[in-house]
């Protein structure tokens, strides 16, 4: 019997395969599908959970209450696409082989569709089959007319519902709308992310993060959850409060509603209140704030997560404080350096109990998604080849036989 769930299913769909495809030669063409579902796979993140392949798709789906806040999802999402488009651009210049299907590399790109509503769980031997009017409406809203009315190659496309459930209302107000029909279903609204742009911002972007030989202090600690829900407990205003000891937090200057680089926390304790600006922003493994210390003194302050077993190490490298007066660059460091290493710990026991509490009342920590065996990104290549263009079968089969 399946169990029911009210949440989210995420369908990361390649395209621009049939093209891909036409003429191409079947050992590398397997050999860079297989590539880029395993990529796809492993930024497949919890709190999203892996039901299955799909041809060139992989779907998943995650609870609501595991989505601590809405933009989380849209930063998993771009996060998945500029990786994938970093190993498009590496396979490119990496490749000095003249075959059609490594010549065809840039043809392939990739869509994403997200859906919120009810849906059941169904365990078989090999996977989580989900199931419900739901799942059978994003698997429609794979057919589309994004292409065609808006001229995106490369997009998210969000139902309504999920846009409400997300909290993304301001956000969508920078994407495109449009209204799909569908029979037996009727009209649905949908807003679309164009991801060029998201790609072409992240491309040319320069890092600022403390180097390790810059820190005058590292600190590390261990969490028992994974980066995603870590990066949202240590940027969720009100959470962050627990983490860096202060009375309250407040999140200015956000994107549409959204937290990221240029975002200013103003951090009150007592009745001072001190401003932390995101000046770098890598979700889920990097974030770097510059932090404005008493007396207008600031440092730089870079915080890392490295998944590390059934958790998160945060690795928080805190820079050389920014005074050109040499009295006050060393009374601030001596300040900094007390804060951090007999008044941190105290935030960080806060920060820890708070994730211990919601993961038993299973809010944080869901099961980790099931391996995804070579065997099974196999299969669903295999099912993606035999959508090939005509002829290509035909010379799959035969290369089969000759590779048997």
């Amino acid at each position: 019997m399946a169990k029911t769930v009210t949440g989210f299913v995420l369908i990361a769909d390649i395209s621009g395969y049939t093209m891909f495809l036409s003429g191409s030669e079947l050992e590398h063409a397997q050999e860079i599908l297989q590539s880029l579902l395993e990529l796809l796979i492993e930024n497949t993140r919890i709190p999203l959970i892996i039901s299955r392949l799909e041809g060139d798709a992989v779907i998943s789906y995650a609870p609501q209450e595991s989505i601590l806040q809405g933009g989380t999802l849209v930063e998993m999402v771009e996060s998945c696409y500029v990786a994938f488009r970093r190993a498009i651009e590496l396979m490119v210049l990496n490749t000095t082989c003249t075959c059609n299907a490594c010549r065809n590399i840039p043809q392939l790109d990739l869509k994403f569709f997200v859906h919120h509503g009810t849906f059941g769980l169904q365990k078989l031997p090999a996977y989580t089959e989900l199931v419900g009017k739901d799942v059978n409406l994003v698997h429609r809203l794979t057919k589309n007319h994004v292409r065609e009315k808006l001229g995106f190659q490369a997009y998210t496309l969000y139902s309504a519902a999920a846009v409400a459930a997300l909290g993304l209302q301001e956000q969508a107000g920078d994407w495109r709308s449009l209204v799909e029909s569908y029979e037996h279903i009727g009209e649905v609204e949908v807003v679309v992310q164009d991801m060029a742009p998201v790609w072409a911002q992240q491309k040319e972007k320069s890092r600022l993060m403390v180097a390790p030989k810059q820190a005058m202090l590292i600190i590390e600690h261990h969490f028992p959850v994974g980066p995603v829900h870590l990066w949202d407990y240590l940027l969720k205003p009100e959470l962050r409060a627990l983490f860096i000891e202060s009375d309250t937090a407040e999140a200015h200057n956000l994107r549409r509603g959204r937290i990221g680089e240029g975002t200013v926390y103003q951090c009150a304790h007592g009745s001072m209140v001190h401003p932390q600006t995101i000046v770098d922003w890598q979700p889920f493994t990097s974030h770097t704030i510059l932090d404005e210390l008493m007396g207008g003194v600031t440092s730089y302050i870079t915080y890392r997560l490295y998944p590390q077993g059934d958790g998160t190490r945060l690795e928080i490298l805190v820079g050389p404080v920014l005074e050109r007066n040499p009295i006050r660059r060393i009374a601030a460091g001596a300040v900094l350096r007390f804060l951090w290493r007999f008044m941190g710990p105290r935030g960080v026991r806060r920060l820890r109990a708070r994730i211990e509490q919601d993961m038993a009342e299973g809010i944080s920590a869901p099961a980790p998604p099931p391996l995804i065996d070579v065997s099974a990104i196999r299969r669903s290549i295999d099912a993606a080849l035999r959508q090939a263009p005509d002829g290509f079968l035909e010379d799959t089969e035969k290369s089969d036989r000759i590779a048997s």
